[in-house]
């Protein structure tokens, strides 16, 4: 008996609810070849048991130069614009010795007590944002919420002055907004973002020896065996640290309030939970909402080094292999009910953050913007509710991240609550 054709993958439908299509490739074609909407063919790895041993195997690497690329392929893979900007040696990109040094230099940044230090300005900027709708009971939570946190957060944590920070909101915008069209939008504001940060580098770097106070200064200073990073290395980490610092926190704040939403019963437990004071449902149910949905659907690229077999498919050196993040997440060999949202759910070791190496630098600060977007959402607005169709609302097209493109939202306006209490 002959295999079913496979699914379409990529299109508008598949974007919608790509989780069928996936479950018919960890059924049928664990480890699949398929030709990507930019014109570059890659492996796409869908079972959690093979994710995992891809993304910690050293045999494929992160550095584009092991691509053996067809020349329609060039210039197709990894972010728009980076190579011309010569931003390409930050962590998504590059293999050990470097990665070790580049990822012990920036990660002081990210140790829990100094995202433990950073919670109160994340709560500032949760509360100022809601104080910007909350009056008037209705708001896009992607463009009035999700997207403005972790911009102004990660602005904050690399040092960008706050009369910047729009500049910084308006790129990360056109990057966001080009994500799944024309790559030469994202490139133009890359390009943008890269002439500033060389500019604010040269500022900090001749600020007088003190000590740092924020991850770019920290950049400058900093040295592993006495051996500073370079303009271009500093450039492309502070690039790489802000570009796959908001949008995937935009995700997972846009994707985990969308789940709620169509899942009544979790929510109000998890509301109950809150308004008891307690924390262990939020915190595990940020990571189910990872799991779930989460806001990486594909890991980044790797490329392989030598000729491999995984998932019993032969690999030959140099092809790219993309892992599934959001098919591994869903794998019913690794998850119990693995279509269920379950916010209480223990054995919960989701791949949304990588693993190995790679493993994201960035998971603590997510993590502590997810919990603190969802909780004061759902605190300070409890009969939050869609104000949509789900079948009209729309995800940005893009081959790594997954989210909605907008969130519409209705609410009792912040004015009447107050009134119904004094009443």
């Amino acid at each position: 008996m002959s295999t079913p054709a496979p699914p379409e993958l990529f299109t508008w439908e598949f974007a919608t609810d790509p989780y069928p299509a996936y479950a018919w490739l960890r059924e049928h074609a664990p480890v699949h070849r398929t030709k990507l909407p930019s014109g570059v063919e890659a492996w796409l790895v869908t079972r959690y048991g093979d994710a995992r041993q891809a993304l910690a195997d050293q045999r494929l690497s992160k550095d584009p130069a092991h691509h053996d690329e067809p020349a329609h392929a060039r210039g197709r893979t990894g972010i728009p614009g980076e190579r011309k900007a010569e931003l390409m040696t930050h962590l998504l990109n590059i293999d050990p010795p470097d990665h070790t040094r580049l990822r012990r230099l920036v990660s002081k940044a990210f140790t829990p007590r100094r995202v433990a230090e950073f919670a109160p300005r994340v709560q500032e900027l949760t509360d100022r944002l809601i104080d910007g709708f909350a009056a008037r009971g209705s708001a896009d939570l992607i463009h009035e919420f999700a997207f403005p946190l972790p911009i102004y957060a990660i602005c904050d944590l690399l040092g960008v002055p706050r009369d910047d920070q729009d500049d910084f909101r308006d790129w990360a915008g056109m990057m966001i907004r080009h994500g799944g069209g024309p790559r030469g939008g994202v490139a133009r504001s890359v390009k943008k973002m890269r002439g500033y940060l060389a500019e604010l580098i040269r500022r900090k770097r001749a600020e007088p020896g003190q000590e740092p106070a924020d991850l770019i200064s920290g950049l400058i200073r900093a040295s592993d065996h006495g051996e500073h990073l370079t303009e271009n290395e500093a450039a492309a980490m502070a690039f790489i640290l802000l570009f796959a610092g908001f949008e995937t926190t935009v995700n997972l704040i846009g994707n985990g309030m969308y789940a709620l939403l169509r899942h009544p019963v979790q929510r109000a437990r998890l509301q109950e939970s809150l308004a008891a004071g307690e924390r262990g449902l939020l915190e595990t149910g940020v990571e189910e909402l990872l799991r779930y949905d989460g806001p990486v659907e594909l890991a980044t690229w790797r490329y392989a080094t030598e000729p491999l077999t995984l998932g019993g498919q032969r690999i030959a050196a140099g092809e790219p292999v993309l892992v599934v993040l959001a098919a591994a997440d869903r794998d019913p060999e690794r998850f119990a009910g693995p279509d269920t949202l379950d916010l209480a759910r223990r054995d919960n070791q989701h791949l949304g953050y990588g693993h190995g190496i790679h493993y994201c630098l960035g998971a603590p600060l997510a993590r502590l913007e997810g919990q603190t977007a969802l909780a004061t959402l759902l605190t300070r607005l409890p009969d939050l509710r869609l104000a949509a169709d789900p079948a009209e609302l729309r995800w940005r097209g893009g081959l790594i991240m997954r989210g909605l493109r907008t969130l519409p939202v209705e609410f009792t306006a912040a004015d009447r609550l107050v009134g119904d209490a004094a009443s």
